[in-house]
């Protein structure tokens, strides 16, 4: 008796000794999670995405598409958005990851629910002990390594059913032999030596684990948003009722989900239950999370909706949080006026947020604007500037800039595009496609700001000329803010009753050519690609027979034969 009275001693010393070392790893843990949240609040991203990432967390987005306008794949790889999503993106969960992406790719189109993220962002700028506490939460959440936790989640609706009748067979051996230790103490402890043993080899090497190993992952993955969830609940924040009450229901939808798959083990980033590391033991030797797995499936399946709530308002708290970091990493930032009314985009001082030491820009757009100037001068980099504002505008409510008034409008670009190889396209077939899904857009008679970079570049200068002007007529129509940039001139004077000039321009010394990035009023008088060509060393004849032939085709409008 007195063996075993030691023994359970020991045992119980033993235990409460990990239990003491594993809080306090805990709570130094939560501090360095803490020390974090705040160096890099403010700060420049510092996460790199592994490759395929990106992708991953686009799912969720093309998961949720609905009617409503969204933006399309040409315009967000036109603008490189997803290095302008990295910039913004300091959320600590795979639910934010997910929902600022979604949020940033659907502008929103009505005052009320732009001014409910702007709530939650000012809260969440302004009461600084809130938002730790919360992202703490979130960081419970954390990211899976195998990819968007939406995957995950939804991926549990491809997941088969298991017979469980093998690990069942194997617990009642397992048991009868502890329980033939009190009949005969040395048979009955080689017994269970034995199945412990056989347990433990089948549960590794069986085929119904390693069938179902990817979604005891996501199990895991839900339980750790589930009993976030739990936590998030104890926040009464009036800021944040409607997101929490929100939440509440769809971990209420799951039941006793959680307490099933207590044997899964833990998902938390900055938790751990003390009980797990003597929990895994169980779970290994008696199977108990193959044994759970089919209640858990069903139960899984049948929450779809609930997940949807989950993922959303776990999300917006974080991506709010988000927002508000990224501005406070910008040199300066305005909220947009918008206004369904408004006939007019006017900007002051935008500038592109990924570029360092930028030059900003004013404009007051009223109508189309046709943008020239010489290579590398800036044109480009305007045009994106004005497209990834009005997107920022209608989704996070920050602009690049000390003034930005606008109506709501649907943005649609046309810029960086590539041959089809795989589908047998050229350039020109890419491009006339890209450019007649903004005419199609044009005509629902619904505000759009499009932006049109070198018209009709894959084509001949004669034709080119004609139908850029058909084009860029078009749409100048009412409703439609037309911004394209050219090199070709002749498309200043053809278009100058329904376009406005603007352009940029350089200076050409004797050794350089210098760009000052300011937007003037006008046409381009200045051209540098010959003068580019004598600066880059190109063999002197090859310099001079191309001014000589410019300056006769200005003269006579003919190029000759050399």
């Amino acid at each position: 008796m007195e063996v075993y009275l030691t023994t359970i001693g020991i045992i119980g010393a033993a235990l409460a000794a990990i239990a003491v070392v594993m809080i306090r790893e805990n709570c130094k843990r939560r501090k360095s999670f803490l020390a974090m949240l705040r160096r890099q609040y403010g700060a420049c991203a510092e996460r790199e995405y592994r490759p395929g990432e990106m992708e991953r967390i686009s799912h969720y987005f093309k998961r949720k598409q609905g009617a409503g306008f969204q933006i399309d794949d040409i315009t967000w790889n036109d603008l490189d958005m997803d290095r302008v999503y990295a910039m913004v993106n300091r959320t600590v969960s795979s639910p934010g990851d997910d929902y600022l992406y979604d949020r940033m790719r659907t502008p929103g189109f009505s005052e009320e629910e732009l001014r409910e993220q702007e709530r939650l962002v000012t809260f969440f700028q302004s009461h600084p002990r809130e938002r730790e506490k919360l992202q703490l939460i979130l960081l419970e959440v954390g990211r899976s390594r195998y990819g968007s936790l939406a995957d995950m989640v939804f991926t549990i609706h491809e997941a088969p059913f298991i017979s469980p009748v093998p690990h069942i067979i194997g617990d009642v051996l397992l048991a009868g032999s502890l329980a033939f230790m009190l009949a005969a103490p040395v048979p009955g402890l080689l017994a269970s030596v034995f199945f412990m043993f056989y347990n433990v080899v089948t549960y590794y090497t069986g085929k119904e684990r390693k069938n179902i190993e990817l979604y005891l992952s996501c199990f895991n993955s839900l339980v750790g948003m589930l009993q976030a969830a739990k936590k998030m609940e104890t926040l009464e924040w009036p800021q944040i009722k409607t997101r929490i009450e929100a939440i509440k229901e769809g971990r209420k939808a799951f039941g006793s989900f959680s307490q099933r798959a207590f044997f899964l083990g833990t998902s938390s980033a900055t938790d751990s239950n003390p009980l797990q590391a003597i929990l895994d033991y169980l779970r290994i030797v008696f199977h108990i999370d193959i044994l759970v797995y089919n209640s858990l499936l069903r139960t899984a399946q049948k929450q779809e909706k609930a997940v949807f709530l989950l993922l959303d308002n776990m999300g917006a708290l974080d991506a709010s949080i988000a927002i508000g970091c990224f501005r406070k990493f910008l040199p300066y930032w305005s909220s947009p006026v918008l206004d369904k009314e408004e006939t007019g985009i006017q900007m002051k001082d935008l500038y592109h947020p990924l570029i360092e030491n930028p030059v900003a820009n004013s404009l007051d757009m009223k109508g189309p604007v046709l943008l020239t100037g010489s290579n590398a001068s800036g044109k480009s980099t305007f045009l994106k500037t004005v497209a990834v504002n009005a997107i920022l505008a209608q989704t996070l409510g920050t602009c690049t800039a000390s003034y930005y008034q606008a109506p709501y409008v649907k943005i649609l670009t046309s810029m960086a595009l590539k041959d089809n190889l795989q589908g047998g396209e050229s350039y020109f077939i890419v491009e006339i496609k890209s450019l007649k899904r903004i005419l199609d857009e044009s005509r629902k008679g619904e505000p759009l700001l499009c932006i049109v970079d070198e018209v009709l570049r894959g084509t001949n200068t004669i034709e080119r000329v004609a139908a850029s002007s058909g084009i860029l007529r078009y749409l100048k129509k009412e409703g439609v803010f037309c911004m394209a940039a050219t090199h070709d001139l002749e498309l200043t004077h053809i278009l100058s009753k329904e376009y406005e000039n603007y352009h940029f321009e350089e200076e050409v010394g004797e050794k350089e050519v210098t760009f000052s990035y300011q937007l003037k009023k006008g046409r381009a008088d200045t051209r540098n690609a010959i003068r580019l060509l004598e600066l880059m060393d190109y063999p002197k004849t090859v310099v001079e027979r191309a001014e000589t032939s410019a300056k006769e085709f200005e003269r006579t409008g003919i190029w000759r034969e050399s």
